[in-house]
């Protein structure tokens, strides 16, 4: 079932470093992923790609409206998370309440650390923590055209 893999922190910090001890590469992403286009599968996709596991950080409602605004988001983080864990290069879902996932990573100390190709590596969150205990930090190109805000602005128009 999808909701298994919705974990709270203590639980995916004891899944990952047991993911970890069987020699299996983690790797981190986060975001809000209000509403799922293919920008976010083909981004998901290639981030599993990069090692064994894929964990997703997914901001919670009032981290989304104090990062994108009070119209944000569209969906509650309950259903977004659902969505996020039925996917099946999805491995876990964790939510955060911070502006940043910086704890989470902490926490969690992912063998690799992914955002989109928006970002410079040595910009991104919790690249430090992560390189610091050996890991790497990989950027993912999107797929051209695809956002959630491009998608919003398109409904309001019609």
């Amino acid at each position: 079932m999808t909701s298994d893999k919705i974990k709270s922190l203590s639980d995916a910090s004891l899944q990952v470093k047991s993911w970890k001890n069987s020699g299996q590469k983690v790797v981190f992403t986060n975001g809000c992923f209000d509403l799922v286009h293919l920008g976010h599968v083909d981004y998901l996709e290639k981030a599993r790609n990069l090692g064994n596991r894929l964990v997703v950080g997914l901001n919670t409602d009032s981290s989304v409206s104090r990062f994108k605004g009070p119209e944000r988001p569209l969906q509650d983080q309950n259903s977004r998370a659902r969505v996020m864990a039925s996917f099946e290069f999805v491995d876990m879902v964790v939510f955060f309440d911070e502006d940043t996932p910086l704890n989470l990573i902490a926490e969690l100390v992912p063998d690799i650390l992914v955002k989109g190709s928006d970002y410079l590596a040595e910009n991104i969150v919790g690249a430090d923590v992560v390189i610091k205990n050996g890991g790497e930090v990989k950027t993912i190109d999107f797929v051209p055209g695809y956002s959630t805000t491009r998608i919003v602005e398109k409904i309001k128009r019609t």
